[in-house]
């Protein structure tokens, strides 16, 4: 077949998405045997941030260039949109679940409260003082709910090793978001409007974008986490099996 730009946003699901879902059938990962708890997760979350995504698209806070996409829309979202609230979120708790596996060690779970309360503080105040730019206050907004959610209610004993797992996480997150805002390629596949942003970019990314990613992986994680400790005993089971 020949490559046409118009296949770059799918490429890009395809890429996330291959390597995380072959593993997930790898003796050790088995991470199929979780899926009980993983999709359930990954739809309600993707449920919230494709409404989000349809009504600020609408509103003209963000969109999407044609020259990059299939054609195929749904509600006015490219599809493409749609299976990127699942590969990656997918790929991000593959590599949440490999890394747990591979490094006992909780390395930042002495400090996770104190790293929750910073980043919860932090978004509360961003989403405070730029309460008029959409982007931002929503970015920071969902942010801080879910974290508070971890910390006051469900007191999450994983947070350490989510934040410990984010700064992985952030790697290829970022290098497919680069692409996606136009590092390596003519133009953007997403573009943004930067008065409904701070205006900072790293490299092409706007600077929300980190902490939206945040917002979208912590939600995936705390659902699935709360369904694994509603299904520990069968999951188990099944693993061992």
């Amino acid at each position: 077949m020949e490559w046409k730009p118009a296949y770059l946003y799918l490429a890009l699901n395809i890429f996330a998405l291959s390597y995380p879902l072959a593993q997930s059938f790898e003796w050790r990962i088995t991470l199929y045997k979780k899926w009980k708890a993983l999709f359930p997760a990954i739809f309600l979350t993707g449920f919230i941030f494709v409404v989000w995504d349809i009504f600020f698209t609408d509103m003209g806070v963000w969109g999407f260039n044609d020259r990059y996409l299939t054609g195929v829309r749904i509600a006015n979202l490219p599809i493409e949109e749609w299976l990127f609230f699942l590969t990656i979120p997918y790929a991000c708790v593959f590599t949440y679940e490999v890394l747990n596996f591979f490094i006992k060690r909780d390395y930042f779970g002495p400090a996770r409260q104190v790293i929750g309360y910073v980043l919860f503080g932090g978004s509360i105040l961003m989403a405070a003082i730029f309460w008029d730019r959409w982007y931002t206050v929503t970015a920071f907004g969902f942010l801080a709910i879910v974290l508070g959610v971890n910390l006051f209610w469900l007191k999450s004993v994983w947070l350490g090793r989510f934040f410990f797992a984010y700064l992985f996480i952030l790697v290829p997150f970022l290098l497919i978001n680069g692409v996606l805002t136009g590092t390596w390629i003519e133009g953007e596949v997403v573009w943004y409007n930067d008065l409904e942003n701070l205006g900072i970019r790293i490299g092409t990314i706007p600077f929300e974008d980190s902490f939206y990613g945040m917002g979208l992986i912590l939600m995936n994680i705390t659902i699935y986490e709360r369904l694994l400790k509603r299904w520990r005993p069968q999951v188990v089971a099944t693993a061992m099996a």
